[in-house]
């Protein structure tokens, strides 16, 4: 198997499962362009100077060292080459760690199906209403989507409004070190499980669910939507850790305490566990390179901060600290 078909089906059945199967874009003008296949000599033999994007850091616990990788679930074709400091921590590892592993048919199918104690969420007539509108705009079906909950498909039309800047989540670094771990050999581990990350993205009350959606609504009918993305994935692509920072002051997405509380839920809150599964794994002799969400490397209640209770020495190798 050519090594752009088993990206392509990796991206098949990821999609597949996050998505409820893949959402068909409309045959309309106003449509965006389908996006350039990936390079397959350059996945299958990366530069050995090849662009460095993200951010890189060393971790050094009882004598032995990991990385840690700051990725972004959505890239454009040319991300998913590895620069020369990331290929260099690949092949100093025997197991790559990710919020998730995609390549388990477990995980997929949990993914896919229904997330404990978030029960249906049915809505209103103005918000569906809301809701197909952007699907229309963003050339996208929603009857593929329609099992799954509001929440996840709100979230596939942000990832179907980066296409119109040439991003995608088939291009995010997920599905690009799945690919260069299998191309190595190396093992792939998942720090979360599906249920628990599905249920840190849903709210348990119906009310906050909905307010969430309103807010979701509200940015994708923003003509700044598509800048903060471009803003986020650039500051990524540079290393810009300052930005990253910053996000809440600039992402238009907090402006209120629930604004707060959804994105303690789903960032800060899940950066306790996911350093546990890296203690867990380092703990048990793996040479790990874990990647994981770059959101997460930001604020008081950081992954970095969490490894470091845990015993860690935390390095920054990428960009070099100035």
């Amino acid at each position: 198997m050519t090594i752009l078909r088993h990206w392509r089906r990796l991206c098949s059945a990821a999609l597949a499962a996050l998505l409820g199967g893949a959402a068909g874009l409309a045959n309309a003008q106003n449509c965006p362009p389908a996006l350039p296949a990936p390079n397959p000599a350059l996945l299958s033999q990366p530069p050995a100077q090849a662009p460095d994007r993200g951010l890189l850091w060393q971790l050094e616990k009882d004598g032995r060292t990991a990385w840690l990788y700051a990725s972004i679930h959505i890239g454009r074709p040319d991300w998913l080459v590895p620069g020369m400091r990331l290929q260099a921590a690949l092949a100093a590892s025997d197991t790559v760690a990710l919020e998730l592993d995609l390549t388990d048919p477990q995980v997929m199918q949990a993914l896919a199906g229904p997330v404990p104690g978030r029960p249906a969420l049915t809505l209103p007539a103005d918000l569906q209403t809301r809701l197909q509108a952007v699907a229309r705009r963003e050339c996208t079906d929603l009857a593929p989507l329609a099992a799954l909950h509001p929440m996840l498909q709100l979230g596939q039309l942000v990832a179907q409004s980066a296409r119109r800047d040439g991003m995608s989540v088939e291009y995010g670094q997920e599905l690009a070190l799945i690919v260069q771990a299998q191309r190595r050999g190396l093992r792939l581990a998942g720090l979360e499980t599906p249920q628990g990350q599905l249920q840190a993205l849903i709210p348990a009350d119906r009310k906050a669910a909905l307010e969430e959606i309103r807010e979701g609504l509200r940015q994708l009918e923003s003509p700044q939507l598509r800048q903060q993305t471009r803003r986020l994935t650039e500051a990524w692509a540079a290393g810009d850790l300052n930005t990253l920072e910053r996000y809440e002051t600039w992402c238009d997405c907090v402006k209120t305490a629930a604004d707060r509380a959804a994105l303690k839920r789903t960032l800060d809150d899940r950066n306790p566990g996911m350093a546990d599964g890296i203690v867990k794994l380092h703990g048990q002799g793996r040479r790990l390179l874990v990647a994981v969400g770059a959101l997460h490397m930001t604020g008081e209640a950081s992954l970095l901060q969490a490894l470091r209770a845990r015993g860690f020495t935390v390095t920054q190798r990428w960009p070099e600290p100035r």
